[in-house]
């Protein structure tokens, strides 16, 4: 296992990225970049949610938010026993009145959760934020509280 290290740490850049996706042996499905571009540069989505299909060993869209929906119908979505990646296009006001908005990563890992898919989800988590440029603020959460309205305030520095 070291010397396995020491050779990845030789590799270019790019060998070592594939190298890591090998790790945890998961894809990322073309229409996961595609979609958060499209969230990032045109506003077309408030969130999306990405879950990992153990089957085809590859992260998907799952669900869009149309622009108009708000943190709580997203929050409701998010299951309570399976684990979910999730990027939520935040707005709000500073103190002295300009828009500004903050995209956030979110890592949902519900204690409810089965073992194997919290390994897989903890695994490929950062080979698969590589992937969507322009994440502001990663969240970590198990639980509901820990990804409320206000805490997504107070890291975004609106509180």
């Amino acid at each position: 296992m070291t010397t396995s290290c020491a050779v990845a740490s030789f590799l270019p850049q790019e060998d070592r990225w594939r190298n890591a996706n090998a790790a945890s042996g998961m894809a990322v499905d073309d229409d996961c970049k595609l979609k958060f571009l499209e969230l990032k540069t045109k506003r077309s989505y408030r969130f999306i949610v990405y879950k990992i299909e153990e089957k085809q060993k590859q992260v998907m869209v799952e669900k869009l938010g149309e622009p108009a929906q708000s943190y709580e119908e997203f929050s409701a979505l998010l299951p309570a026993d399976e684990c979910r990646y999730a990027v939520y296009d935040f707005d709000f006001l500073t103190e002295e009145n300009v828009p500004k908005s903050r995209i956030f990563f979110i890592a949902w890992s519900p204690d409810t959760a089965k073992v194997r898919s919290k390994m897989i989800y903890a695994s490929s988590k950062d080979r698969f934020k590589r992937e969507l440029d322009g994440i502001q603020i990663e969240l970590q959460a198990t639980d509901p509280s820990e990804m409320d309205i206000d805490v997504i305030k107070s890291r975004s520095g609106k509180a």
